[in-house]
Order: structure tokens, then sequence, then C-alpha cells
């Protein structure tokens, strides 16, 4: 029997996100974890284990990926491998913070729709910003969201830890996967976590944003299948 699948997306974004996937997988047991009903990185990390199988693979995106560090310090043991998507390690440095707290000014100023607006051009590299598809997803996942749950999203990962020094005690197998044109994480972001967890690879999606799961979604099917089925 194969082992148990668990998704972890970001903020202002849901289950659409893996939806190729999720189409794919209809073989598999897999699990979307809740990413709207707590207020702190460590709740939505607790959230998921109370509600995932005793062993999952987890596959943890954006935000998710925030929540995937805090899973490894609580309960290692429970993941058999872990797949991290366009995330970062670090907590945010001053002008990420920032950028945050624009964001928030804004939805509390009632322009929730210019937030989404705004982010387009970080999550789509400039050739995709007209492709009606990826636009149609992104703004119908932020609306899916709103704008009470953007808020408490946004504070949860503003005030998150630095992952960066545990980094080291994950002993699983895993992947990283990361679009080379994604205008919220780096290459440099990725290499920190490449370099820390033993054994760990990359994997660069050419030509893809922040979100590879919908802009490529053959090549990360293709590359997260072959991770979740080899031996070791």
């Amino acid at each position: 029997m194969s082992i148990p699948i668990v998704l972890i997306t970001g903020q202002l974004l849901t289950k659409a996100v893996w939806q190729p996937l999720l189409d794919a997988w209809t073989d598999r047991e897999v699990i979307v974890a809740d990413n709207q009903s707590d207020d702190t990185i460590e709740g939505f990390a607790q959230r998921l284990l109370d509600n995932a199988p005793p062993k999952f693979i987890l596959i943890a995106h954006a935000m998710g990926g925030f929540v995937a560090f805090e899973v490894m310090r609580r309960a290692p043991e429970r993941v058999a491998k872990l797949a991290l998507i366009s995330t970062l390690a670090s907590a945010d440095g001053p002008a990420q913070t920032a950028r945050r707290q624009g964001y928030i000014d804004l939805v509390e100023s009632g322009r929730f729709d210019q937030v989404v607006e705004e982010r387009i051009p970080i999550l789509f590299p400039e050739e995709k910003r007209r492709d009606e598809r990826l636009l149609g997803i992104a703004r119908q996942m932020a609306a899916d969201t709103g704008a009470d749950t953007f808020l408490t999203q946004q504070r949860a990962i503003m005030a998150r830890i630095d992952s960066r020094p545990r980094l080291g005690e994950i002993r699983v197998p895993t992947l990283l996967i990361w679009g080379e044109k994604d205008g919220i994480t780096s290459r440099a972001h990725h290499d920190e976590i490449l370099d820390a967890i033993a054994g760990a690879r990359l994997e660069v999606i050419p030509g893809a944003g922040h979100l590879p799961t919908v802009e490529a979604p053959e090549l990360v099917l293709a590359l997260l299948t072959e991770f979740i089925d080899e031996l070791g």
C-alpha cells in the first residue's frame, strides 16, 4: 500500500493550485491540509498533524513550506518524504515585512482587490501576465480565500521563526522545486535549504514563476511522482 500524501499550500492559494496533481493521483490517498483555520504557523502545523495519517509524504508550497518546517520540528518521525515548492526557510527581513504591512494596510482600507493585482507581477513572469487561464486561477483562489483569511495568513507569516538553524535535523528524502522566474523566492533561498539538508536535491522549472504546479503541471507532476515512487 502506498504512503498517503499530504499537501499544504500558501496564502491566497487554495487546493486549486494542486488540481493537476489531484486529477492525476486518483489511485493514491491524497489529503489537502487546512491552510485557513489558524492564526499561527504553529497552529497550521498542529492541525495538519492532528488530521494526517500516522505516516505520510508531505508536499508543501510557499507558506506551506513554513508549516512543513514546523511539522518537521514537531513530528519528524511521521514524515516519510518531504517536497518543498517555491518556499524559503528564513524569517522576513525589513523589506519583506514592509511589503507585507503594505498589503495589510490596503486590505484594512477596503482594497483587497488591489492586493491581488499587485501580486500578479511577483507570481508570474512578464510573458505570462496576460495568460487569462493563469490569471483566472490566481484571482479565483484569492477570492475563495478572502480578505479576512489573507490578513490572518499574512500575520502568521510575519511572526514565523527562522527555520534555517534546524534544517540540518531533517533526515528524510527531500526534493526542492523552484520556478526560475519566481518573483517571491530566489535560487539563493533554495540553495540555503539544499545545502543544509543532507541528500536534498533541487529541480528548476524553466520559465515558471511562483506557481509551477499550474504553470508547468506536466513537468511538476512527473518530478513529484518519480520522487514519491523512488525506493529509499
